[in-house]
């Protein structure tokens, strides 16, 4: 079994209108959610093997402040393929990642990331499932298990073990 952690980027800056949106860093918000999704993370597990990361400035800001907080410096990847590149695309990335990595945490971007959850987690925490079909929003972190045991059978068949957001967190 595999699994697969998706982590949205924070809330980015809009302040800038001059910025690239590929090099958009994160709000005040942002900063403070990314740091407690970590310590989500670092509370209920699992620890990742291996990062996945976009290249877009928000994304890499949220892993720093994330890893920060879990505590953890695994082996990161960014790929400027995970900017986005769609649900299938983000997918057809994972299907590449070493089969020595039994967790990977992945890093980017909407509608990527609620795209590929839905369609990776099919059964599950019922609620969660709800709350991720209706939004994915900023620094959303979706932990979903995989029936596989090579990253090139990731499909469908997936089970939503948590789908936390900053908002479920404060309740």
């Amino acid at each position: 079994m595999k699994t697969l952690i998706l982590l949205r980027h924070a809330k980015s800056d809009w302040a800038d209108p001059t910025l690239a949106d590929h090099d958009r860093p994160l709000a005040a918000r942002g900063r403070d959610a990314a740091p407690r999704m970590g310590a989500w993370l670092k509370a209920h597990g699992p620890m990742p093997d291996l990062v996945l990361c976009s290249t877009a400035a928000r994304a890499r800001q949220t892993l720093a402040l994330a890893l920060e907080a879990l505590g953890a410096a695994p082996e990161t990847r960014f790929d400027r393929g995970l900017y986005l590149a769609g649900g299938a695309g983000v997918l057809a990335r994972l299907r590449r990642t070493p089969d020595e990595a039994a967790t990977v945490l992945l890093v980017g971007h909407n509608p990527d990331l609620e795209q590929l959850a839905r369609r990776l987690a099919t059964t599950g925490d019922a609620a969660a499932r709800t709350r991720l079909a209706e939004k994915y929003p900023t620094a959303g972190l979706a932990v979903i298990e995989l029936p596989v045991e090579r990253w090139a059978e990731t499909g469908p068949g997936g089970r939503l073990v948590a789908f936390e957001t900053p908002k479920t967190m404060k309740s």
